[in-house]
């Protein structure tokens, strides 16, 4: 079974690539979310279930590898893959849109602002896939924003 959980945090071995691991996790993961909607109605049904289903199965896998690799280690990037779903829920899966969502995810989890930081600190896999959340969280509302002004 930590074979498992090594595959999903890793998000298929990509968190072994090291530094970057958690940007290429990022980047990789739009390419299923545009190809699943493009010329399609978007079904908000659909992106909410990833997002939420990613996460939860990240909390439990990134936990488990926290026991065995040490506290949020490098190798687990399946943290930003649902942070990145999280930016771009309800939103049109235009490319414009995704590689927007991307600048603003990275930056809001790489600085941590606003109290990302803090939810760190929670234990175990919560604390590993929080500050991810919360950064897709922010970069969510900004989108939201954006595309309501006709921005992007």
């Amino acid at each position: 079974m930590i074979r498992v959980h090594k595959i999903i945090a890793s998000f298929g071995g990509i968190g072994y690539i090291g530094k970057g691991g958690g940007t290429v996790a990022a980047i990789i993961a739009c390419l299923p979310w545009y190809f699943a909607q493009t010329g399609k109605e978007i079904n908000f049904t659909y992106q909410f279930i990833a997002a939420i289903g990613i996460t939860i199965v990240g909390i439990w896998s990134s936990g488990k590898m926290d026991a065995i690799w040490g506290k949020d280690d490098k190798k687990v990037v399946i943290d930003e893959v649902a942070g990145m779903y999280i930016s771009l829920l309800f939103l049109p899966s235009t490319i414009l849109v995704i590689l927007t969502g991307l600048i603003l995810f990275r930056f809001f989890d790489i600085v941590k602002p606003l109290y990302i930081k803090k939810t760190e600190q929670l234990p175990g896999g919560w604390g590993v896939m929080m500050d991810d959340v919360l950064a897709g969280i922010y970069a969510n509302m900004l989108l939201h924003i954006m595309v309501y002004l006709n921005w992007i």
